[in-house]
Protein backbone atom coordinates (compact mmCIF):
# COMPACT_ATOMS: atom_id res chain seq x y z
CA UNK A 1 0.00 0.00 0.00
CA UNK A 2 2.79 2.40 0.93
CA UNK A 3 4.54 1.79 -2.39
CA UNK A 4 1.32 2.47 -4.28
CA UNK A 5 0.82 5.68 -2.31
CA UNK A 6 4.35 6.85 -3.19
CA UNK A 7 3.80 6.04 -6.87
CA UNK A 8 0.60 8.08 -6.78
CA UNK A 9 2.49 11.04 -5.31
CA UNK A 10 4.98 11.03 -8.21
CA UNK A 11 2.86 12.71 -10.87
CA UNK A 12 3.87 14.01 -14.28
CA UNK A 13 3.17 17.55 -13.04
CA UNK A 14 5.54 17.08 -10.09
CA UNK A 15 8.31 15.79 -12.38
CA UNK A 16 7.71 18.71 -14.77
CA UNK A 17 8.01 21.21 -11.88
CA UNK A 18 11.18 19.55 -10.57
CA UNK A 19 12.73 19.39 -14.04
CA UNK A 20 12.03 23.09 -14.60
CA UNK A 21 13.65 24.05 -11.26
CA UNK A 22 16.73 21.89 -11.89
CA UNK A 23 17.52 23.93 -15.03
CA UNK A 24 19.00 26.38 -12.48
CA UNK A 25 21.34 23.69 -11.11
CA UNK A 26 22.43 22.84 -14.64
CA UNK A 27 23.21 26.54 -15.19
CA UNK A 28 25.45 26.59 -12.11
CA UNK A 29 27.37 23.54 -13.31
CA UNK A 30 27.66 24.91 -16.84
CA UNK A 31 29.09 28.25 -15.69
CA UNK A 32 31.53 26.51 -13.34
CA UNK A 33 32.97 24.34 -16.12
CA UNK A 34 32.64 26.60 -19.18
CA UNK A 35 35.63 28.85 -18.41
CA UNK A 36 38.07 25.92 -18.57
CA UNK A 37 38.23 24.97 -22.27
CA UNK A 38 38.65 28.41 -23.94
CA UNK A 39 41.53 29.49 -21.65
CA UNK A 40 44.08 30.04 -24.46
CA UNK A 41 41.51 31.84 -26.64
CA UNK A 42 40.66 34.17 -23.77
CA UNK A 43 44.34 34.88 -23.09
CA UNK A 44 44.81 35.72 -26.81
CA UNK A 45 41.79 38.02 -26.64
CA UNK A 46 43.25 39.81 -23.58
CA UNK A 47 46.53 40.27 -25.51
CA UNK A 48 44.81 41.55 -28.70
CA UNK A 49 42.72 44.05 -26.70
CA UNK A 50 45.82 45.24 -24.84
CA UNK A 51 47.68 45.71 -28.15
CA UNK A 52 44.78 47.75 -29.56
CA UNK A 53 44.78 50.06 -26.56
CA UNK A 54 48.43 50.43 -25.64
CA UNK A 55 50.32 49.36 -28.79
CA UNK A 56 52.35 46.67 -26.99
CA UNK A 57 51.73 43.03 -26.01
CA UNK A 58 50.36 42.32 -22.55
CA UNK A 59 53.01 41.01 -20.14
CA UNK A 60 52.57 37.34 -19.11
CA UNK A 61 52.17 38.39 -15.46
CA UNK A 62 49.35 40.86 -16.18
CA UNK A 63 47.66 38.36 -18.51
CA UNK A 64 47.69 35.71 -15.77
CA UNK A 65 46.21 38.18 -13.26
CA UNK A 66 43.38 39.16 -15.67
CA UNK A 67 42.67 35.48 -16.37
CA UNK A 68 42.65 34.65 -12.62
CA UNK A 69 40.24 37.51 -11.92
CA UNK A 70 37.92 36.36 -14.75
CA UNK A 71 37.83 32.87 -13.19
CA UNK A 72 37.67 33.83 -9.51
CA UNK A 73 35.26 36.82 -9.70
CA UNK A 74 32.56 34.18 -10.23
CA UNK A 75 33.00 33.19 -6.55
CA UNK A 76 32.63 36.80 -5.36
CA UNK A 77 29.22 36.95 -7.03
CA UNK A 78 28.44 33.57 -5.48
CA UNK A 79 29.25 34.85 -1.97
CA UNK A 80 26.86 37.78 -2.31
CA UNK A 81 24.16 35.68 -3.99
CA UNK A 82 24.29 32.89 -1.42
CA UNK A 83 23.64 35.33 1.44
CA UNK A 84 20.68 36.88 -0.41
CA UNK A 85 18.74 33.66 -1.06
CA UNK A 86 16.56 33.63 2.07
CA UNK A 87 15.62 37.31 1.84
CA UNK A 88 14.64 37.05 -1.82
CA UNK A 89 12.81 33.72 -1.51
CA UNK A 90 10.67 35.00 1.36
CA UNK A 91 9.97 38.37 -0.22
CA UNK A 92 9.03 37.25 -3.74
CA UNK A 93 8.31 33.54 -3.26
CA UNK A 94 10.32 30.62 -4.61
CA UNK A 95 8.91 30.53 -8.14
CA UNK A 96 8.91 34.27 -8.77
CA UNK A 97 12.45 34.55 -7.36
CA UNK A 98 13.69 31.97 -9.90
CA UNK A 99 11.95 33.90 -12.66
CA UNK A 100 13.51 37.24 -11.61
CA UNK A 101 17.00 35.84 -11.01
CA UNK A 102 17.15 34.56 -14.61
CA UNK A 103 17.46 38.18 -15.72
CA UNK A 104 20.98 38.10 -14.23
CA UNK A 105 21.88 35.12 -16.46
CA UNK A 106 20.70 37.05 -19.52
CA UNK A 107 22.69 40.18 -18.53
CA UNK A 108 25.84 38.19 -17.70
CA UNK A 109 25.62 36.07 -20.84
CA UNK A 110 25.16 39.10 -23.12
CA UNK A 111 28.08 40.94 -21.49
CA UNK A 112 30.41 38.00 -22.21
CA UNK A 113 28.93 37.34 -25.66
CA UNK A 114 29.50 40.90 -26.89
CA UNK A 115 32.95 41.33 -25.31
CA UNK A 116 34.87 40.68 -28.56
CA UNK A 117 32.67 43.05 -30.60
CA UNK A 118 33.28 45.79 -28.01
CA UNK A 119 36.99 44.82 -27.61
CA UNK A 120 36.60 44.79 -23.83
CA UNK A 121 37.97 42.07 -21.57
CA UNK A 122 36.35 43.99 -18.69
CA UNK A 123 32.99 42.82 -20.08
CA UNK A 124 34.09 39.20 -19.63
CA UNK A 125 34.99 39.90 -15.99
CA UNK A 126 31.74 41.84 -15.35
CA UNK A 127 29.74 39.05 -17.02
CA UNK A 128 31.40 36.42 -14.79
CA UNK A 129 30.58 38.51 -11.69
CA UNK A 130 26.89 38.80 -12.65
CA UNK A 131 26.73 35.09 -13.52
CA UNK A 132 28.32 34.30 -10.13
CA UNK A 133 25.59 36.31 -8.39
CA UNK A 134 23.00 34.37 -10.42
CA UNK A 135 24.56 31.01 -9.49
CA UNK A 136 24.89 31.92 -5.80
CA UNK A 137 21.14 32.64 -5.71
CA UNK A 138 20.16 29.53 -7.69
CA UNK A 139 22.25 27.14 -5.61
CA UNK A 140 19.91 28.08 -2.76
CA UNK A 141 16.64 28.54 -4.68
CA UNK A 142 16.67 25.23 -6.58
CA UNK A 143 17.15 22.87 -3.61
CA UNK A 144 14.72 25.01 -1.59
CA UNK A 145 11.95 24.70 -4.19
CA UNK A 146 12.68 21.01 -4.91
CA UNK A 147 12.57 20.17 -1.19
CA UNK A 148 9.31 22.03 -0.65
CA UNK A 149 7.28 20.56 -3.53
CA UNK A 150 8.51 16.95 -3.09
CA UNK A 151 6.51 14.38 -1.07
CA UNK A 152 8.10 13.84 2.36
CA UNK A 153 9.16 10.18 1.81
CA UNK A 154 10.86 11.11 -1.47
CA UNK A 155 12.33 14.46 -0.47
CA UNK A 156 15.85 13.12 0.02
CA UNK A 157 15.82 11.21 -3.27
CA UNK A 158 14.51 14.18 -5.29
CA UNK A 159 16.95 16.48 -3.50
CA UNK A 160 19.79 14.68 -5.28
CA UNK A 161 18.52 16.09 -8.59
CA UNK A 162 20.15 19.44 -7.74
CA UNK A 163 23.65 17.99 -7.43
CA UNK A 164 23.10 15.78 -10.46
CA UNK A 165 22.09 18.90 -12.44
CA UNK A 166 25.33 20.60 -11.37
CA UNK A 167 27.66 17.80 -12.52
CA UNK A 168 25.72 17.28 -15.76
CA UNK A 169 26.02 21.04 -16.40
CA UNK A 170 29.81 20.80 -15.96
CA UNK A 171 29.91 17.89 -18.42
CA UNK A 172 27.80 19.77 -21.03
CA UNK A 173 30.16 22.78 -20.75
CA UNK A 174 33.17 20.53 -21.35
CA UNK A 175 31.57 18.93 -24.44
CA UNK A 176 30.48 22.27 -25.96
CA UNK A 177 33.97 23.60 -25.25
CA UNK A 178 35.46 21.22 -27.85
CA UNK A 179 37.34 22.97 -30.67
CA UNK A 180 34.99 21.44 -33.25
CA UNK A 181 31.89 22.81 -31.48
CA UNK A 182 31.97 26.19 -29.68
CA UNK A 183 35.54 26.21 -28.32
CA UNK A 184 37.06 27.74 -31.48
CA UNK A 185 38.78 31.12 -31.89
CA UNK A 186 35.63 32.76 -33.26
CA UNK A 187 32.88 30.99 -31.32
CA UNK A 188 34.11 31.10 -27.69
CA UNK A 189 32.01 34.22 -26.90
CA UNK A 190 28.94 32.20 -27.95
CA UNK A 191 30.08 29.38 -25.64
CA UNK A 192 30.08 31.80 -22.67
CA UNK A 193 26.82 33.45 -23.77
CA UNK A 194 24.99 30.13 -24.25
CA UNK A 195 23.85 30.34 -20.60
CA UNK A 196 21.15 32.76 -21.84
CA UNK A 197 19.27 29.91 -23.63
CA UNK A 198 18.39 27.78 -20.56
CA UNK A 199 17.54 30.98 -18.65
CA UNK A 200 14.93 31.91 -21.30
CA UNK A 201 13.64 28.31 -21.42
CA UNK A 202 13.17 28.29 -17.63
CA UNK A 203 11.33 31.64 -17.77
CA UNK A 204 8.93 30.17 -20.36
CA UNK A 205 8.26 27.04 -18.25
CA UNK A 206 8.08 28.56 -14.73
CA UNK A 207 4.59 30.14 -15.10
CA UNK A 208 3.23 26.59 -15.57
CA UNK A 209 4.78 25.44 -12.26
CA UNK A 210 3.09 25.94 -8.88
CA UNK A 211 4.38 28.17 -6.10
CA UNK A 212 5.79 26.21 -3.16
CA UNK A 213 2.84 25.02 -1.01
CA UNK A 214 4.97 25.56 2.09
CA UNK A 215 5.59 29.21 1.18
CA UNK A 216 1.88 29.73 0.49
CA UNK A 217 0.81 28.19 3.80
CA UNK A 218 3.50 29.36 6.25
CA UNK A 219 4.62 32.68 4.81
CA UNK A 220 1.44 33.93 3.11
CA UNK A 221 -1.16 32.07 5.25
CA UNK A 222 -3.01 31.08 2.04
CA UNK A 223 -4.17 27.61 3.07
CA UNK A 224 -6.61 27.16 0.19
CA UNK A 225 -3.99 28.10 -2.44
CA UNK A 226 -1.53 25.71 -0.79
CA UNK A 227 -4.14 22.93 -0.86
CA UNK A 228 -4.82 23.50 -4.58
CA UNK A 229 -1.07 23.39 -5.38
CA UNK A 230 -0.69 20.14 -3.39
CA UNK A 231 -3.67 18.53 -5.14
CA UNK A 232 -2.06 19.21 -8.52
CA UNK A 233 1.39 18.04 -7.39
CA UNK A 234 0.20 14.86 -5.64
CA UNK A 235 -2.56 13.91 -8.10
CA UNK A 236 -4.94 13.30 -5.19
CA UNK A 237 -7.71 15.29 -3.48
CA UNK A 238 -6.63 14.03 -0.06
CA UNK A 239 -3.69 16.24 0.93
CA UNK A 240 -4.70 16.81 4.56
CA UNK A 241 -1.67 14.83 5.80
CA UNK A 242 0.74 17.16 3.93
CA UNK A 243 -1.05 20.26 5.21
CA UNK A 244 -1.06 18.99 8.80
CA UNK A 245 2.64 18.12 8.61
CA UNK A 246 3.49 21.65 7.40
CA UNK A 247 1.50 23.22 10.26
CA UNK A 248 3.17 20.99 12.86
CA UNK A 249 6.69 21.64 11.53
CA UNK A 250 6.02 25.37 11.45
CA UNK A 251 4.98 25.31 15.11
CA UNK A 252 7.99 23.15 16.05
CA UNK A 253 10.38 25.54 14.28
CA UNK A 254 8.87 28.46 16.20
CA UNK A 255 9.56 26.71 19.53
CA UNK A 256 13.33 26.92 19.28
CA UNK A 257 15.28 30.11 19.86
CA UNK A 258 16.82 31.55 16.71
CA UNK A 259 20.55 32.26 16.93
CA UNK A 260 22.24 35.14 15.13
CA UNK A 261 25.71 34.85 13.60
CA UNK A 262 27.18 36.99 16.41
CA UNK A 263 25.57 34.79 19.10
CA UNK A 264 26.96 31.75 17.32
CA UNK A 265 30.52 33.07 17.77
CA UNK A 266 29.96 34.26 21.33
CA UNK A 267 28.36 31.12 22.78
CA UNK A 268 30.90 28.59 24.17
CA UNK A 269 28.50 25.68 23.48
CA UNK A 270 28.63 26.40 19.72
CA UNK A 271 32.36 27.08 19.47
CA UNK A 272 33.55 23.49 18.92
CA UNK A 273 30.88 22.50 16.37
CA UNK A 274 31.43 25.81 14.53
CA UNK A 275 35.18 25.13 14.34
CA UNK A 276 34.47 21.66 12.90
CA UNK A 277 31.94 23.10 10.41
CA UNK A 278 34.35 25.78 9.15
CA UNK A 279 37.33 23.38 8.93
CA UNK A 280 35.28 20.87 6.94
CA UNK A 281 34.21 23.59 4.49
CA UNK A 282 37.84 24.66 4.10
CA UNK A 283 38.84 21.01 3.58
CA UNK A 284 36.41 20.93 0.65
CA UNK A 285 37.82 23.97 -1.16
CA UNK A 286 41.50 23.88 -0.09
CA UNK A 287 41.71 20.25 -1.21
CA UNK A 288 42.47 21.71 -4.66
CA UNK A 289 39.35 20.37 -6.37
CA UNK A 290 38.46 23.71 -7.99
CA UNK A 291 42.02 24.10 -9.22
CA UNK A 292 41.52 20.78 -11.03
CA UNK A 293 38.04 21.73 -12.29
CA UNK A 294 39.01 25.21 -13.51
CA UNK A 295 42.43 24.34 -14.93
CA UNK A 296 42.19 20.64 -15.84
CA UNK A 297 42.84 21.27 -19.55
CA UNK A 298 46.09 23.09 -18.69
CA UNK A 299 47.11 20.32 -16.28
CA UNK A 300 46.66 17.63 -18.93
CA UNK A 301 48.50 19.79 -21.47
CA UNK A 302 51.46 20.19 -19.09
CA UNK A 303 51.56 16.43 -18.62
CA UNK A 304 51.95 15.94 -22.38
CA UNK A 305 48.41 14.73 -23.19
CA UNK A 306 47.89 15.31 -26.94
CA UNK A 307 44.11 15.95 -26.72
CA UNK A 308 43.70 17.43 -23.22
CA UNK A 309 40.07 18.46 -23.67
CA UNK A 310 38.96 14.83 -24.10
CA UNK A 311 40.73 13.89 -20.87
CA UNK A 312 38.89 16.77 -19.17
CA UNK A 313 35.57 15.43 -20.47
CA UNK A 314 36.55 12.01 -19.08
CA UNK A 315 37.05 13.64 -15.67
CA UNK A 316 33.55 15.15 -16.01
CA UNK A 317 32.07 11.70 -16.70
CA UNK A 318 33.87 10.27 -13.63
CA UNK A 319 32.55 13.22 -11.60
CA UNK A 320 28.97 12.44 -12.66
CA UNK A 321 29.26 8.68 -11.99
CA UNK A 322 30.78 9.09 -8.51
CA UNK A 323 28.19 11.74 -7.60
CA UNK A 324 25.54 9.04 -8.00
CA UNK A 325 27.70 6.43 -6.18
CA UNK A 326 28.31 8.72 -3.18
CA UNK A 327 24.59 9.35 -2.72
CA UNK A 328 24.10 5.67 -1.94
CA UNK A 329 27.30 5.23 0.09
CA UNK A 330 26.85 8.19 2.42
CA UNK A 331 23.98 6.62 4.35
CA UNK A 332 25.61 3.18 4.50
CA UNK A 333 29.10 4.21 5.66
CA UNK A 334 29.69 6.86 8.33
CA UNK A 335 30.23 10.50 7.39
CA UNK A 336 33.55 10.66 9.24
CA UNK A 337 35.01 7.48 7.69
CA UNK A 338 34.02 8.51 4.15
CA UNK A 339 35.53 11.97 4.66
CA UNK A 340 38.79 10.41 5.88
CA UNK A 341 38.81 8.01 2.91
CA UNK A 342 38.24 10.91 0.48
CA UNK A 343 40.96 13.12 2.00
CA UNK A 344 43.49 10.25 2.07
CA UNK A 345 42.71 9.24 -1.53
CA UNK A 346 43.00 12.83 -2.75
CA UNK A 347 46.39 13.27 -1.02
CA UNK A 348 47.72 10.17 -2.82
CA UNK A 349 46.25 11.42 -6.14
CA UNK A 350 47.87 14.85 -5.69
CA UNK A 351 51.26 13.16 -5.13
CA UNK A 352 50.73 11.12 -8.31
CA UNK A 353 49.85 14.31 -10.19
CA UNK A 354 53.08 15.97 -9.01
CA UNK A 355 55.18 12.96 -10.07
CA UNK A 356 53.50 12.78 -13.50
CA UNK A 357 54.13 16.51 -14.12
CA UNK A 358 57.77 16.29 -13.00
CA UNK A 359 58.49 13.22 -15.15
CA UNK A 360 56.29 14.13 -18.12
CA UNK A 361 59.10 13.43 -20.61
CA UNK A 362 59.00 9.72 -19.71
CA UNK A 363 56.74 7.55 -21.88
CA UNK A 364 53.39 6.75 -20.31
CA UNK A 365 53.43 9.63 -17.81
CA UNK A 366 50.48 11.34 -19.54
CA UNK A 367 48.38 8.26 -18.63
CA UNK A 368 49.51 8.58 -15.00
CA UNK A 369 48.37 12.24 -15.02
CA UNK A 370 44.94 11.29 -16.40
CA UNK A 371 44.59 8.48 -13.84
CA UNK A 372 45.63 10.81 -11.01
CA UNK A 373 43.05 13.47 -11.97
CA UNK A 374 40.27 10.87 -12.35
CA UNK A 375 41.13 9.37 -8.94
CA UNK A 376 41.31 12.86 -7.40
CA UNK A 377 37.81 13.71 -8.66
CA UNK A 378 36.38 10.30 -7.63
CA UNK A 379 37.79 10.59 -4.09
CA UNK A 380 36.44 14.13 -3.80
CA UNK A 381 32.94 12.92 -4.64
CA UNK A 382 33.17 10.16 -2.02
CA UNK A 383 34.24 12.41 0.86
CA UNK A 384 35.02 16.14 0.86
CA UNK A 385 32.35 16.89 -1.78
CA UNK A 386 29.16 15.85 0.03
CA UNK A 387 30.21 15.25 3.65
CA UNK A 388 30.88 18.82 4.94
CA UNK A 389 27.31 19.89 4.20
CA UNK A 390 25.76 16.79 5.78
CA UNK A 391 27.74 17.28 8.96
CA UNK A 392 27.17 21.04 9.21
CA UNK A 393 23.42 20.44 9.10
CA UNK A 394 23.69 17.65 11.67
CA UNK A 395 26.01 19.45 14.12
CA UNK A 396 23.43 22.20 14.74
CA UNK A 397 19.76 22.02 15.69
CA UNK A 398 16.99 24.16 14.16
CA UNK A 399 17.77 27.40 16.05
CA UNK A 400 21.46 27.93 15.22
CA UNK A 401 21.44 26.01 11.94
CA UNK A 402 20.63 28.92 9.54
CA UNK A 403 23.40 31.08 11.04
CA UNK A 404 25.85 28.15 11.00
CA UNK A 405 25.03 27.39 7.36
CA UNK A 406 25.51 31.07 6.44
CA UNK A 407 28.96 31.13 8.07
CA UNK A 408 29.90 27.78 6.50
CA UNK A 409 28.71 28.89 3.05
CA UNK A 410 30.66 32.16 3.26
CA UNK A 411 33.85 30.27 4.23
CA UNK A 412 33.29 27.90 1.31
CA UNK A 413 32.84 30.62 -1.32
CA UNK A 414 35.74 32.66 0.12
CA UNK A 415 38.12 29.69 -0.05
CA UNK A 416 36.83 28.99 -3.58
CA UNK A 417 37.71 32.58 -4.55
CA UNK A 418 41.20 32.42 -3.00
CA UNK A 419 42.04 29.17 -4.81
CA UNK A 420 40.76 30.54 -8.13
CA UNK A 421 42.83 33.71 -7.73
CA UNK A 422 46.05 32.15 -6.47
CA UNK A 423 46.37 28.90 -8.45
CA UNK A 424 47.68 30.33 -11.78
CA UNK A 425 50.28 32.43 -9.91
CA UNK A 426 51.27 29.44 -7.77
CA UNK A 427 51.75 27.38 -10.96
CA UNK A 428 54.10 30.08 -12.32
CA UNK A 429 56.07 30.17 -9.06
CA UNK A 430 56.11 26.47 -8.10
CA UNK A 431 55.66 24.68 -11.43
CA UNK A 432 54.91 20.96 -11.01
CA UNK A 433 55.37 21.21 -7.23
CA UNK A 434 52.12 23.17 -6.85
CA UNK A 435 50.03 20.10 -5.95
CA UNK A 436 52.28 19.41 -2.97
CA UNK A 437 50.69 22.50 -1.37
CA UNK A 438 47.27 20.85 -1.66
CA UNK A 439 48.74 17.54 -0.46
CA UNK A 440 49.94 19.30 2.71
CA UNK A 441 46.47 20.80 3.28
CA UNK A 442 44.85 17.39 2.72
CA UNK A 443 47.12 15.72 5.28
CA UNK A 444 46.41 18.48 7.85
CA UNK A 445 42.66 18.19 7.30
CA UNK A 446 42.93 14.38 7.56
CA UNK A 447 44.61 14.73 10.99
CA UNK A 448 42.01 17.31 12.14
CA UNK A 449 39.11 15.08 11.00
CA UNK A 450 40.62 12.03 12.70
CA UNK A 451 41.06 13.85 16.04
CA UNK A 452 38.17 16.33 16.19
CA UNK A 453 35.26 15.33 13.94
CA UNK A 454 32.60 13.11 15.57
CA UNK A 455 30.54 10.50 13.70
CA UNK A 456 27.01 11.94 13.37
CA UNK A 457 25.20 9.11 11.56
CA UNK A 458 22.30 7.82 13.63
CA UNK A 459 22.86 10.26 16.52
CA UNK A 460 20.48 12.81 18.02
CA UNK A 461 21.48 16.47 18.48
CA UNK A 462 21.80 15.89 22.24
CA UNK A 463 24.25 13.02 21.68
CA UNK A 464 26.29 15.09 19.21
CA UNK A 465 26.34 18.05 21.65
CA UNK A 466 27.56 15.71 24.42
CA UNK A 467 30.36 14.41 22.14
CA UNK A 468 31.67 18.02 22.13
CA UNK A 469 31.36 18.17 25.90
CA UNK A 470 28.61 20.78 25.66
CA UNK A 471 24.98 21.00 26.60
CA UNK A 472 22.12 20.50 24.16
CA UNK A 473 21.12 23.63 22.21
CA UNK A 474 18.93 26.10 24.12
CA UNK A 475 15.25 26.41 23.31
CA UNK A 476 12.99 29.39 23.65
CA UNK A 477 10.09 29.31 26.05
CA UNK A 478 8.13 31.75 23.98
CA UNK A 479 6.76 30.79 20.62
CA UNK A 480 7.99 33.04 17.87
CA UNK A 481 6.08 34.02 14.78
CA UNK A 482 6.11 31.03 12.40
CA UNK A 483 6.68 33.02 9.20
CA UNK A 484 9.73 34.69 10.73
CA UNK A 485 11.03 31.32 11.84
CA UNK A 486 10.45 29.88 8.40
CA UNK A 487 12.28 32.81 6.94
CA UNK A 488 15.28 32.17 9.15
CA UNK A 489 15.31 28.51 8.27
CA UNK A 490 15.60 29.26 4.59
CA UNK A 491 18.18 32.05 4.67
CA UNK A 492 20.99 29.73 3.77
CA UNK A 493 23.85 30.10 1.34
CA UNK A 494 24.82 27.26 -0.86
CA UNK A 495 28.05 25.42 -1.57
CA UNK A 496 29.78 26.52 -4.75
CA UNK A 497 30.29 23.30 -6.35
CA UNK A 498 29.41 20.21 -4.20
CA UNK A 499 26.49 19.52 -1.98
CA UNK A 500 24.41 16.39 -1.79
CA UNK A 501 21.31 14.99 -0.16
CA UNK A 502 21.23 11.67 1.65
CA UNK A 503 18.52 9.23 0.62
CA UNK A 504 17.55 8.63 4.25
CA UNK A 505 16.39 11.35 6.59
CA UNK A 506 18.88 12.41 9.26
CA UNK A 507 18.22 11.88 12.94
CA UNK A 508 16.34 14.17 15.25
CA UNK A 509 15.16 17.51 13.99
CA UNK A 510 14.54 17.11 10.32
CA UNK A 511 15.64 15.85 6.89
CA UNK A 512 19.23 16.78 5.94
CA UNK A 513 20.92 18.46 2.90
CA UNK A 514 25.63 22.45 -1.49
CA UNK A 515 24.63 22.59 -2.10
CA UNK A 516 25.96 23.34 -2.66
CA UNK A 517 25.70 21.34 -2.72
CA UNK A 518 27.64 22.59 -5.24
CA UNK A 519 29.00 22.05 -6.28
CA UNK A 520 28.84 20.63 -7.78
CA UNK A 521 28.71 20.17 -3.31
CA UNK A 522 25.74 23.91 -1.68
CA UNK A 523 23.55 25.30 1.37
CA UNK A 524 21.57 23.91 0.74
CA UNK A 525 19.81 20.75 0.10
CA UNK A 526 19.91 19.62 3.67
CA UNK A 527 18.86 22.82 5.22
CA UNK A 528 16.15 23.37 2.74
CA UNK A 529 14.73 19.91 3.24
CA UNK A 530 14.89 20.23 6.97
CA UNK A 531 13.06 23.51 6.86
CA UNK A 532 10.20 21.96 4.91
Amino acid sequence: MEGQQQEKQVTGYLLFSLGTAVIGSLQFGYNTGVINAPEQKLRSFFNDTWMERYGEPISPGICTIVWSVAVAIFSVGGMVGSFSVGVMANRFGRRRSMFLVNSLAVIGGLLMGFSTICSSYEMVIAGRLVIGLFCGLFTGLTPMYVGEVSPTPLRGAFGTLHQLGVVVGILIAQIFGLEGLLGSEKLWPLLLALTVAPAILQCILLPFCPESPRFLLINLKQEEQARKALVRLRGSEDVSKDLQEMKEESAKMAMEKKVTILELFRSPSYRQPLLVAVMLQLSQQLSGINAVFYYSTGIFESAGVKQPIYATIGAGVVNTIFTVVSLFLVEKAGRRSLHLLGLGGMAISALLMTISLLLKTLPGMSYVAITAVMLFVAMFELGPGPIPWFIVAELFSQGPRPAAMAVAGCCNWTANFLVGMSFPKLVELCGPWVFLIFTTFLILFFIFTFIKVPETRGKTFDEIARSFGGAPPPTSSSVEDPPASASAATTLPASPVKEKVPLVEAPAAAPPPAAETTPLEDKSNSTVQESV
